[in-house]
């Protein structure tokens, strides 16, 4: 091939053209490529946190029984997750769900006689569940409303529902054990009691029953507490204590509750008095008196027709924040988040 001027011209003017080329690549493309992977980076931490976060929501008194139950027919077509649905999608992202459930879950017993016996039709259940319970403390004053088979029963058909329940078992043993979930590599534990209802009702030796206790009991629950914490990272205790309707908690809430924390608990939860109650601390640690109302029927006072739960976000085996967020009842005796 023959070259010539122009042919040069031409080659030069490739090569000039081939290193804008790559300079382009080098700087304007390149830097864009960083940035899209810093991004990636970036958004892989919060995502991180969260999965190894652990979210607790712990809820007031329940009985889906009475009113409740009427709405359920009238306006839920008998439905039981119609008392949860305004509040299901929130409590669906926690791991544990707690509360206190007043009444057994049966279609068993026989009624004592009060006219405040509740029994839960047995299938609240599937309500329980779909809003995200699975931890139901049945130590409380309304456990033997229908009798002992009915509270047997109770056991059985939150055990089919893989529902976990605490402060009542079928002995002794089983009523005052723990019950301790382990969630991302962390032991969350849970002890319920109740000085409510007459002694006969605590159970003992191989006899069902509740966990009863009052200040003479105090060293034998301490050592529980104490024990259960020694197989848990996190110790949340239940009492079903105090006087209904009544904004200050009683002598026996404030010793049990100094009690329980010296003996290793992590937060007090306290059921029962039907409104809420003031918040404490002691060396540190949470106290919830009364959480008033969740889901009950009691349309009498704006205080009872209201509650609060309690949200615990817990990292590195550690309780790292509290949130406390009103709930109100509705007229259907939903609760709904404010």
């Amino acid at each position: 091939m023959v070259y010539n001027k122009d042919m040069g011209k031409w080659l030069v003017f490739i090569v000039i053209l081939a290193g804008i080329s790559f300079l382009t690549a080098t700087f304007l493309i390149q830097p864009k490529f960083v940035e899209v992977e810093h991004k990636q980076l970036a958004d892989v931490k919060p995502e991180q946190i969260e999965k190894d976060q652990i979210k607790i929501i712990l809820a007031g008194d329940i009985m889906l029984n009475r009113g409740i139950e009427y709405m359920v027919e009238k306006y839920g077509g008998g439905d039981f997750k119609f008392p949860f649905l305004k509040i299901a999608e929130e409590f669906q992202k926690a791991d544990i769900v707690f509360g206190n459930l007043e009444g057994p879950i049966s279609d068993k017993g026989v009624k004592v006689g009060s006219i405040y016996s509740f029994r839960n039709d047995p299938q609240v259940i599937e309500g329980l569940k779909f809003a995200g319970f699975n931890v139901i403390s049945l130590a409380n004053n309304h456990a033997f409303d229908y009798g002992r088979q009915a509270l047997e029963d109770t056991f059985l058909r939150l055990k089919e529902a893989d529902i976990n329940y605490v402060g009542a078992g079928f002995n002794e043993f089983e009523a005052y054990s723990p019950v301790i979930k382990e969630v991302k590599s962390v032991k969350i534990a849970f002890l319920a009691y109740t000085n409510l209802g007459p002694e006969t009702w605590q159970a003992q030796g191989q006899n069902s029953g509740i966990t009863w206790l009052n200040e003479k009991l105090f060293d034998k629950a301490g050592q529980q507490i104490e024990d259960a914490k020694e197989n848990s990272d996190i110790l949340i205790v239940s009492l079903h204590a105090g006087e209904e309707y009544q904004t200050e908690p009683t002598q026996f809430q404030i010793d049990f509750a100094k009690m329980a924390i010296d003996a290793g608990a992590d937060l007090v939860v306290g059921h029962h008095p039907h409104i809420i109650q003031l918040t404490g601390t002691e060396e540190n640690n949470w106290i919830f008196y009364s959480l008033g109302n969740f889901i009950f029927d009691q349309s009498f006072s704006e205080e009872t027709m209201k509650g609060k739960i309690i949200e615990l976000l817990i990292e590195k085996n550690k309780i790292n924040e509290i949130n406390q967020r009103e709930v109100k009842i509705n007229e259907f005796y939903q609760p709904e988040i404010k």
